[in-house]
Parts: C-alpha cells; sequence; structure tokens
C-alpha cells in the first residue's frame, strides 16, 4: 500500500514540477485568491451592469415606440392631425444617433424605413436621415409583430434592439443599436482586468515582502540546521555550538516552536556525541597504554627464546621447532602491537615530523625492497623527470609505499605485474600502486581501509598481515591533508595517495658578466684539495643516480 502511494506521489510531482519553496506557493495561493475573488466580483458586476443598461435600452425602445405610434387616446381628439412625415420621431428625438423607424402599410409591407444620422438632441443640429436597402428592410420585417422587443442583426448596422408598435398615427417597427451598450460593457471590463491585473501585480509584490519578512525566523532556523549538516559529526571530536536564536524559540508561535524543538535535538545530539567521543577516546588510550605495555614482556619472549635455543646445552628437535615459533608467534605478535601503537598516536593527533620531501627516491627504495622481497613478481616504474615535491613525514610515507607494495606482493599471485608511478594531477601529487591481479571483491571494496579488514581466499596468502595496513595508509594520508583511494576491476587494481603538491623551486637568474679585471702576478701554486661538489652538480648527480635506478629497475624487472 505505501508503495502505491509512493508512486502515485511520484506521478503528481513529475505532473507539477520541481516542489516549490513555501514562500512562493503562498505568494501564488495569494495571488491566485485574490485572482479568483475580482474574477467573481467583476463577472457579477457586468452581469448587472449589462442588465442594468439593457433595461434602460429597452426603456428608450419603449419611448421611441410611444412616440412613433402615438398615445391610444390621440386618435379621439378633435385636433389630432397625422403628421406630414410619419417618420419624423427618428430625426426627432432623445434617442441615440442611428435610431432607425419603419412604416408598415396596412398590406403588412414595410413601405417607408429611415435611420438617423445626425442626433437631434442639440437645437442647432439639422435633422438628418437614411433610406434603409431592401435587404435591411426585410430582415427588420421578419421580427415578430408581438409588440414585444427583440435584438437582431441587420446587414452592415450591426446589432439593433426592435419593437414592433401600433397606434393612432399608423403601425410602425423601432430599432435602437445596442452599440452604446457593447461599448459600455466593453470599457468595464477593460478596466476591471487592467484593475485587476495591477492589483495582482501590487499584491504579488506586496505579498512577496510581507511573507519574506513573515518566513525570516524559519529561514534562521533553517540556516542553523544547515550550519549543523555542514559539521563533520563523524570524524573527531566535534563541537556543536549551533543553535537557534533564543528570540526565534517563542513557543506561541509555529516557527518558535520549530526552533525550540530543534535546540532540543541538537542538546541531545550534542550530548551523545560527547558521550561517544569520551568512550571512543578511552578504548583510544587503552590500545595505546595497553600497545606501548606489551612492547616490553613481548621482546622478553623474544629474546628468552633465542636465548634458549642458542644455549649450550642441547636441546631436541621438539623444543627447537617450539621455540622456532614462539619467536615467530612473538614477531607477529610485536608487529601488531606496533601498528596499533601508531594507529592510537595518530588518532591522538600526534604531530608528524614534516619537512620538504621528494618522492621520487622514496618510490625508488621502497621499491627496490620491494623487487628484494617478492622476485617472483614484476616491478614497473613510471616516475616524472622534474622532482616530486611534498610537504611530508618522510619515515611515515617510506611506511605507507612500503605498506601498500607490500600489499600487492602478498594479495596477488606470482608473475603479476606492479607499477608504482608519481604523477601531478591539479594541486595534488599522485602516487599510484597499480598490480594486474585479480582485484578486490566487490562486498570487501568499501571496506578495504578498515581496521582488520582482510581479503578473500583469491587475495589471500597467507602471509601473515595483521590487517592494519591499509588503516595505517589512510591514517598517514589523513594526516598530511590527502587522500588514499582504491579502483579495483578483475585484471586491474589501483591505490592511489593524493599529496599537497608543493610549488617547484624557481630557476636561479643568471647573473651580469664582471668586467674583466687587470692582470695580477702570478702566485706560486697552491696544492690541490680534494674538489667539493657545487650544489647543482650534486642536484644534477641525484637525477642521474635516480634515472640509473628507475633503468635498472625496469631491465632487472
Amino acid at each position: 500500500m505505501s508503495g502505491r502511494r509512493r508512486t502515485r506521489a511520484q506521478k503528481r510531482q513529475r505532473l507539477v514540477g520541481q516542489p516549490r519553496t513555501l514562500r512562493t506557493r503562498l505568494v501564488v495561493a495569494s495571488v491566485v485568491l485574490i485572482a479568483v475573488v475580482a474574477a467573481v466580483i467583476g463577472t457579477v458586476t457586468t452581469i448587472a451592469m449589462r442588465e442594468r443598461l439593457n433595461d434602460q435600452l429597452n426603456d428608450t425602445v419603449a419611448e421611441v415606440a410611444k412616440r412613433a405610434g402615438g398615445p391610444p387616446g390621440m386618435a379621439h381628439n378633435p385636433d389630432f392631425r397625422l403628421p406630414d412625415d410619419p417618420l419624423d420621431f427618428v430625426t426627432k428625438g432623445p434617442q441615440e444617433l442611428g435610431s432607425i423607424g419603419a412604416e408598415v402599410s396596412e398590406s403588412g409591407q414595410i413601405s417607408s424605413a429611415a435611420r438617423s444620422t445626425r442626433s437631434a438632441n442639440s437645437l442647432n443640429a439639422e435633422s438628418a436621415a437614411v433610406e434603409l436597402t431592401d435587404t435591411q428592410k426585410s430582415e427588420l420585417a421578419r421580427v415578430p409583430r408581438d409588440r414585444s422587443r427583440h435584438t437582431i442583426t441587420l446587414t452592415d448596422l450591426g446589432e439593433y434592439r426592435v419593437q414592433y408598435t401600433k397606434g393612432p398615427k399608423g403601425s410602425f417597427y423601432v430599432a435602437v443599436p445596442t452599440k452604446s451598450v457593447t461599448e459600455i460593457l466593453s470599457t468595464l471590463i477593460l478596466i476591471e482586468i487592467s484593475v485587476t491585473a495591477a492589483g495582482l501585480v501590487a499584491a504579488g509584490i506586496a505579498g512577496s515582502v510581507l511573507v519574506g519578512v513573515a518566513l525570516r525566523p524559519l529561514r534562521k532556523v533553517a540556516a542553523t540546521a544547515t550550519r549543523v549538516s555542514e559539521l563533520p559529526l563523524h570524524t573527531g571530536e566535534v563541537n556543536l555550538n549551533e543553535r537557534v536564536p533564543e528570540s526565534e524559540t517563542d513557543p506561541h508561535t509555529e516557527v518558535g516552536q520549530v526552533g525550540a524543538a530543534l535546540n532540543r535535538m541538537l542538546d541531545h545530539v550534542h550530548a551523545a556525541l560527547h558521550s561517544r567521543q569520551q568512550s571512543e577516546m578511552r578504548v583510544r588510550q587503552f590500545v595505546a597504554d595497553a600497545s606501548h605495555e606489551l612492547r616490553t614482556p613481548l621482546a622478553s619472549i623474544r629474546g628468552y627464546a633465542e636465548l634458549t635455543r642458542r644455549g649450550r646445552e642441547e636441546v631436541g628437535p621438539d623444543t627447537k621447532h617450539a621455540l622456532g615459533r614462539i619467536e615467530s608467534e612473538a614477531g607477529r605478535m610485536t608487529l601488531l602491537v606496533e601498528d596499533l601503537l601508531l594507529l592510537a598516536r595518530l588518532d591522538a593527533g600526534r604531530p608528524l615530523q614534516f619537512e620538504q620531501t621528494d618522492l621520487i627516491p622514496l618510490v625508488v627504495d621502497t621499491i627496490s625492497d620491494a623487487r628484494a622481497a617478492g622476485t617472483d613478481h614484476n616491478w614497473r616504474l613510471d616516475l616524472p623527470d622534474e622532482p616530486a615535491l611534498v610537504s611530508a613525514d618522510a619515515a611515515r610515507l617510506q611506511q605507507v609505499l612500503v605498506n601498500l607494495l607490500g600489499n600487492a606482493r602478498n594479495h596477488t599471485p606470482p608473475g603479476t605485474t606492479v607499477t608504482a608511478r608519481v604523477q601531478k594531477r591539479g594541486p595534488w601529487l599522485c602516487v599510484d600502486v597499480e598490480d594486474n591481479g585479480p582485484g578486490i571483491s566487490p562486498d570487501l571494496l568499501p571496506h578495504v581501509f578498515e581496521r582488520f579488514a582482510r581479503g578473500d581466499s583469491s587475495r589471500s596468502r597467507a602471509s601473515g598481515s595483521t590487517g592494519l595496513g591499509l588503516a595505517i595508509v589512510q591514517a598517514v594520508a589523513t594526516a598530511h591533508d590527502g587522500a588514499v583511494t582504491v579502483d579495483s576491476v578483475p585484471g586491474r587494481t589501483v591505490f592511489t595517495v593524493h599529496l599537497p603538491a608543493l610549488p617547484a623551486l624557481p630557476a636561479l637568474p643568471a647573473l651580469p658578466a664582471l668586467p674583466a679585471l687587470p692582470a695580477q702576478p702570478v702566485l706560486p701554486a697552491l696544492p690541490v684539495l680534494p674538489a667539493q661538489p657545487s650544489p647543482e652538480v650534486s642536484r644534477q648527480q641525484h637525477s642521474q643516480a635516480q634515472h640509473s635506478v628507475t633503468t635498472w629497475a625496469e631491465q632487472g624487472a
């Protein structure tokens, strides 16, 4: 069931898009709500205005019809006379420009129809009328003669409100254009849209400002949580002093409740981290003390075993074998204790002896030692022409290289090619130890730098390893502000040590030629002293020796 809910939520997220911030959602929701309210108000206002204008238009049509047909009792008036022009009401009256009047004969046909072309509301205005076309007359004649008002569209004239009327003056069609109503409604809608758009823009700006001010405490809480998330809580002693300001922890507000809850959580986390740190420190101190104390009895055991084996008294073969095993296991135990003591010192932050070190001689020396210890492997060197300078503890770096080469030698079959490479990659000097062995198991690969991690049967040759070599490599690299990585597939395994590179030494500027000195009298010859090599000559000799050893190692391998 939960899987279905997650699937529906993912579909909604894909349809809606990426989730927006709370500020954006609040502002958008407010603007949309205002837009809906404005649309409703505008629609209601427009409908009401249209009904009101239509009522006024209907009253105008009724008034024109009354003037066209005359009052019902006018026929009994002795002074009543039919007008000379039965359509004079078209040009004489308060109706608007474009009004139409059409006289209907006794046969039911429209005998004459006219449309006003100039308003007669002004005293100085001259009346004028235009005769309708036959098409317009036929369209007008189709209007029902039920004395109700109807809306029709006349060719080339537009929409009209029409009413049939019959009175003492005769039968007529009267029509008033609806253009004024349409124009007023169009202007009203345009004003409503403009005012609504301006109001929405203003509401959006004001809402963004107000919501931003209202959410400022929440942003402070989020900033505190972000700073806490960036702390290295997984390594070493952590000083977790980040807290939400007291001003943002008011329990009477929702944001204040969140801030107070976050502070309480940070207090619990800080207490838990402190407790964990104290426990780790006690374990490290115990390991360091135990390792230090075990060195003396182990040395005594090895000494007494060797003394017994070399004594004058005759010792049987079984006793010799037992003494040899005692010496072997005591030696292995001594290596384990030394590794544990070194890791404890590195964990405690014991300072190293940093000095400018060239990696090339270290790599040459360690691979020469590895070649002597592993004659059944092929050893290769890939070194740059320039010195590879780092600020490091040379003894510890040599131990790192020894551990990596020993790891490659012990966990690969005979005939494997092992290559030591030094390269500059950006700000790092990288030392690669690569072999073409069977590779590391994918299950073991994420744990190779853990303490007491051991390879599987395909990479183990029962070499007596303590399982701390790669852990020491990682600890030493970290102490040098560097890192160590591993990349392994069948047929290629590469351990890479990254160390911060030092800038290359600038070349010495050429000295200007000195002026020739006047000739001096020849002095008696002095005894010849042994020649001392200059620094530049020593450097050249160092480089030549380095390349010689490199060539020897490659050829010998």
